[in-house]
């Protein structure tokens, strides 16, 4: 039998434990905040630091449906929110500490691009997000501003494309400034703001049958029973788009090792590769290993691949995805293409691909957080690393054989320049003409022969592909 004193102690204690429960926020967002946090300190990969925060966690679907989307559509956006929020902060958003800025784009988001989150529940999450960060003395702060963006977001004027390019694509399309003006210059007006409309749009889920274990038309019959929406793609021969939203990592298909994902534009490299049965091939640069599997499925079990990459634990992914695929000759072994290939000299190879590291600008739909963190200087200075890769792998192929050069960038320096430069530097080397190209291939070719996939008009990711010869 409890005494009066417990029973008004327990008594005291219910109603202030459940209003603590109250002035949490959801698990969604103060996860998405984590992670947001994370990026804005350390410079995290967001995808990553999401994966490893979901990981960590027990989320209902719609709740790590929900995190995602802040996630993503937080730094996707972060261009337009920071201009927005510049209208209702009366201090510089940049001055403010790393939690607080967070928390307002995190808000904005909320209240700019989502119809079902009512605006007095964005302001209020936000409030009780900066709270349970440890930034008590914001809360003011960061009650006012969102419930005056709430209130004037609507009637902020954007800039025009017509009348300030530039302002339009860095705050309207949210694109750094420099991203903004080499798009421009490039591109012009109405073709740059398409490519950047087509960078912030979520990309479509594809998928890539695996040879070894199906075909396409009949994964696909499979597949729509639980992606209602899912079709072929018109150029990759072994790829499906499953529509936008969802996660395909979950489907019994993918556990079951019948299919990768991986972006149609990706899966054209390997198209362009042509690797075939029983052909010797090297990927010089294969983590985390798409491409590298792709080819292991057409070379078969008597043709082999090694997949090399200077990280090693990116590389286990790749080995990893091999073991669910069901690939016994895969082969992967932790090199620096860029600083030593000797240890494979004694080896030549039909085909090699140098998928090079990239500044990844191709990439904003799937890594939006890339446009933030990516510099003026990157595209030159890797160039110079690029070009080195494709020396040294060129080293390693055979009379007669096949290389491809591939980025997932749109920058001419990184791309263009650096085939010129190794043809000028190489002249056992040839571009391949356009009619020794596979015939699918066609409609993506520059006339210089280069493939390259756009965004806003293959509805992709933007990729450059070269494919050389060897002269016998």
């Amino acid at each position: 039998m409890t005494s009066p004193v417990e029973r008004r102690r327990r008594h005291r204690g219910r109603p202030q434990r459940r209003a603590r429960a109250r002035t949490q926020p959801t698990q969604a967002r103060r996860l998405a905040l984590r992670v947001l946090e994370r990026v804005e300190r350390t410079g995290a990969y967001a995808n990553l630091a999401l994966h490893g925060e979901l990981g960590r966690c027990r989320l209902a679907q719609a709740d790590r449906a929900l995190a995602t989307e802040l996630v993503y559509g937080t730094l996707r956006w972060r261009g337009r929110l920071d201009f927005l929020l510049s209208h209702v902060l009366e201090r510089d958003l940049e001055k403010l500490e790393p939690t607080v800025r967070c928390v307002l784009r995190l808000g904005a988001y909320q209240l700019v691009f989502t119809d079902r989150i009512p605006a007095s529940a964005a302001v209020d999450e936000s409030v009780r997000c900066v709270r349970a960060a440890g930034a008590e003395r914001a809360v003011g702060l960061v009650n006012a501003v969102l419930r005056r963006l709430a209130d004037e977001a609507g009637k902020i004027a954007l800039p025009a494309l017509e009348e300030d390019p530039v302002g339009h694509l860095c705050h309207a399309l949210s694109l750094p400034r420099w991203v903004a003006e080499r798009w421009l210059h490039r591109h012009g007006p109405e073709e740059a703001a398409a490519l950047a409309r087509a960078s912030n749009e979520q990309p479509p889920g594809a998928v890539r049958a695996n040879r070894l274990r199906t075909d396409r038309d009949t994964l696909l019959a499979e597949l729509r029973e639980r992606w209602p929406g899912a079709r072929a793609c018109e150029l990759a021969p072994d790829g499906i788009l499953l529509g936008r939203g969802g996660d395909p990592s979950r489907d019994p298909a993918f556990l079951d090792g019948r299919f990768t994902v991986q972006d149609e534009a990706s899966q054209l490299v390997v198209e362009l590769l042509d690797p075939q049965p029983g052909e010797r091939i090297l990927d010089a640069c294969a983590a985390p290993g798409a491409k590298a599997t792709a080819i292991a499925e057409r070379v078969g079990a008597s043709g082999h691949i090694l997949a090399t990459d200077r990280h090693e634990r990116r590389l286990e992914l790749a080995a990893r995805d091999a073991r669910r695929l069901g690939m016994p000759s895969f082969e992967t072994r932790v090199v620096d293409a860029s600083r030593d290939l000797s240890g494979l000299s004694d080896s030549r190879f039909d085909r090699i691909l140098v998928d090079a590291p990239c500044s990844g600008l191709g990439t904003l739909r799937h890594n939006p957080d890339l446009r933030w963190r990516v510099t003026p200087d990157v595209p030159t200075r890797l160039a110079a690393t690029q070009l080195v890769l494709l020396q040294r792998a060129a080293a390693l192929l055979g009379p007669g054989g096949t290389l491809v050069y591939s980025t997932c960038t749109l920058e001419p320096e990184e791309n263009e320049a650096v085939i010129d430069a190794f043809l000028a530097g190489e002249p056992g080397f040839r571009s391949t003409p356009a009619s020794a190209l596979p015939a699918r291939l066609g409609p993506l070719l520059d006339p210089g022969a280069r493939m390259r996939c756009w965004p806003h008009v293959h509805d992709s990711d933007g990729f450059f592909a070269a494919r050389l010869e060897r002269t016998p």
